[in-house]
C-alpha cells in the first residue's frame, strides 16, 4: 500500500514545485490544511517561504500546531523545507523575537555580511552542503556526494543547541551555517531539495523509503 504523503497547507508556500517532486517520486501527495488529515499521515512535510511571524500566526489560526507536534511526536516521517525547518525551532529573531513550534532546540538568525564580502542577502543560489564529521549514511542524504549543490532562498539561518542534530553545513557570509538536521524522525533542509534536480529528487525518495 502506497504511503500517504501529506504536505501541510498553511498559505505560506508555493506548494506546486514539493507537490510536482514527491509525484515525480512515484508518489500522490495530498495538500491540506486539516488537522485529521496530519494525524492520520504516512508522511508530513512542512514547507514554506516568508517570514517566520506570519508563518507560526497562520498555523496558530488555522490550528495546526497541536497536529504537528502531536504527529513528530508520533515517530513518522517528518520533513520540513526551508522555512519549515526555522519554525521547528524554539525562536527566531527575525523582526523581533518571535517563539517557534520548540521542537528542536536552538534559534534561527539573520545572515550579516562577512568583513569585506560580497555576498548578497538573501542568499538566492547554488551552494554546497557538506558532512563534516557527521556521516550521511542511513540518512536521506545517503548517497550524495560531499559537496553536492543544492539550491538556497533565505535570509536567515538555523542555529542549534546541540550540535547532533546538524546533518550538513554550508558556507556563506564567513560562515558555516547548519543547512540540514537529523533528529529521530525528523528530517529538515534549509534548501530545496523540489529546486535541486535529480539530487534533491534523490533526498525525497531517501526520505519515503
Amino acid at each position: 500500500m502506497s504511503k500517504k504523503v501529506v504536505i501541510v497547507d498553511y498559505q505560506m508556500s508555493n506548494l506546486f514545485s514539493v507537490v510536482r517532486a514527491i509525484e515525480q517520486i512515484g508518489f500522490t501527495p495530498i495538500v491540506s490544511s486539516s488537522p485529521k488529515e496530519i494525524a492520520i499521515a504516512d508522511a508530513l512535510i512542512l514547507p514554506g517561504v516568508g517570514a517566520f511571524k506570519a508563518a507560526m500566526e497562520n498555523l496558530e489560526k488555522l490550528a495546526l500546531v497541536a497536529p504537528i507536534k502531536a504527529f513528530i511526536e508520533s515517530g513518522k516521517p517528518f520533513m520540513g523545507v526551508c522555512l519549515g525547518l526555522q519554525l521547528l525551532f524554539e525562536r527566531s529573531d527575525e523582526f523581533g523575537q518571535h517563539k517557534g513550534l520548540g521542537v528542536i532546540k536552538g534559534a534561527v538568525k539573520k545572515f550579516e555580511p562577512s568583513e569585506g564580502g560580497k555576498e548578497k542577502i538573501p542568499q538566492i543560489n547554488w551552494n554546497i552542503i557538506e558532512s563534516k564529521s557527521n556521516t550521511w549514511k542511513n540518512t536521506p542524504l545517503m548517497h550524495l556526494k560531499e559537496e553536492a549543490f543544492m539550491y538556497f532562498v533565505h535570509s536567515y539561518y538555523v542555529v542549534p543547541t546541540e550540535q547532533e542534530v546538524v546533518l550538513s553545513r554550508t558556507p556563506y557570509c564567513g560562515i558555516e551555517y547548519c543547512s540540514s538536521i537529523k533528529q529521530n524522525n525528523i528530517f529538515a533542509t534549509q534548501f530545496h531539495p523540489e529546486k535541486s534536480g535529480e539530487l534533491g529528487l534523490e533526498i525525497y525518495k531517501n526520505w519515503l523509503s
